[in-house]
């Protein structure tokens, strides 16, 4: 049973930061691509950022330069550094990820969400 877990969420003052991770729990797991997402109230799902397992990255226009994706492949875990944050940000963040289970079939993974304020 594979598992992903946010945790890093919270409410912050516009210009402040915050960090989300996200991990995959379970044992002998190949992550592959990972990805953050955002939902506000009465809008769609809007891609945040995503990483390949080989480093790249891509960001929505709206945060780049303010956000950063990585990973930790060894904790199995992706990091959304997120600085300099607007009210606009405030949103629910969900993370995705493309994962293997030992020598089977890859899949595509969501977190359950995590909340983060930014208040102005």
């Amino acid at each position: 049973q594979v598992q992903l877990v946010e945790s890093g969420g919270g409410l912050v003052q516009s210009g402040g930061s915050l960090r989300l991770s996200c991990a995959a729990s379970g044992s002998m797991l190949s992550v592959y691509g990972m990805g953050w997402y955002r939902q506000a109230p009465g809008k769609e799902r809007e891609l945040v950022a995503t990483i390949t397992s080989w480093g790249s990255t891509k960001y929505a226009d709206s945060v780049l330069g303010r956000f950063t994706i990585s990973r930790d492949d060894a904790k199995n875990t992706g990091y959304l550094q997120m600085n300099n944050l607007k009210p606009e940000d405030t949103s629910v963040y969900v993370c995705n990820a493309d994962v293997r289970y030992g020598l089977g079939p890859q899949y595509e993974y969501w977190g359950q969400g995590i909340q983060v304020t930014v208040s102005s």
